[in-house]
């Protein structure tokens, strides 16, 4: 079989807010350099999220959905944490907003089964417009001012 050659991955940076570096630094590693999420192309192309010292992996093909959502409050999306009520996983550097992507099968992630992730991408409508591209169907759920 013959494949074309590999596009580079698409790499969105994770937004981290200037009053939360400190605390993400200390609790969870982030640096500046190492928050981001990628979609990989290719025959083994995947879903990659690093956020400091956190890594989540998972293939384009078990990408599902996803969903822009947000602004959030300060509390409820800073750091690594998952939804009691959902069991989902936030990768959270900043409030402004994020990118909900929901997969096909959950994802083993440690002791975890994970049915999706928030991430909060610098660009919430570039990521969203790379996931369509790829075939990843959506919406923008965040309510417009009139």
């Amino acid at each position: 079989m013959v494949y074309a050659p590999a596009v580079p991955a698409s790499r969105f940076p994770i937004r981290v807010g200037r009053r939360s570096r400190l605390l993400l630094r200390a609790l969870f590693g982030v640096r500046a350099d190492d928050s981001w999420i990628d979609l990989g192309d290719g025959p083994d192309a995947g879903l990659e999220v690093r956020f400091g010292w956190s890594y989540f992996r998972t293939p384009m093909t078990n990408v599902a959905h996803w969903q822009i959502e947000g602004p959030f409050l300060w509390i409820t999306a800073i750091g690594v944490r998952m939804s009691i009520r959902h069991r989902d996983v936030t990768f959270g550097g900043s409030p402004h907003g994020g990118v909900r992507i929901d997969f096909q099968a959950p994802v083993r992630w440690s002791i975890l089964q994970v049915p999706a992730i928030y991430v909060p991408a610098d660009d919430l409508e570039a990521l969203a417009a790379e996931l369509e591209r790829r075939g990843v169907p959506g919406r923008d759920a965040r309510r417009r001012a009139s």
